[in-house]
């Protein structure tokens, strides 16, 4: 799911793939009203399956931070001010889901992103958050036993 969704440069909110056309993508915004547009190869387009959070032992996938806030938080719309809370409170609120995310190099403008992000998908009901999501939907199918 986290793959169909994606993020324009330039432009808020996020937009589900639709279509592709000749040298455009179709996208359909998230934001409740509906309308479609297109995306010209120009444009800078981000998948939100390839976008990851810095951690003090690597890199965590978005997908993995946005499991972590629903386990903490539920499937409900997050009750943090992203447009007005201080720094302070946006280090805390991650610091409270992810304890070990790198605080030099994760900023409090990607940390208001996630949030925004996490409230846009979970209104949209686009919040599922599995990981076989992410393979494409090709999971792996145990070998079936062969009699003779």
């Amino acid at each position: 799911m986290l793959r169909e969704i994606l993020t324009i440069s330039g432009r808020p909110g996020l937009y589900k793939l639709v279509a592709r056309g000749n040298n455009c993508l179709i996208v359909e915004s998230l934001d409740g009203n509906g309308r479609r547009l297109p995306v010209q190869s120009t444009d800078k387009v981000v998948s939100l399956g390839d976008i990851s959070i810095y951690t003090d032992d690597g890199e965590m996938r978005l997908r993995e931070v946005f499991g972590k806030i629903e386990e903490k938080f539920g499937k409900n719309v997050l009750d943090v001010d992203f447009r007005k809370g201080s720094d302070a409170d946006m280090n805390s609120f991650l610091a409270d889901v992810i304890a070990d995310y790198d605080r030099d190099r994760v900023h409090s403008s990607h940390i208001r992103k996630i949030v925004c992000w996490y409230n846009l998908l979970v209104t949209s009901g686009q919040n599922d958050f599995s990981e076989s999501d992410e393979q494409g939907g090709q999971e792996e199918k145990p070998e079936e036993e062969k009699t003779e």
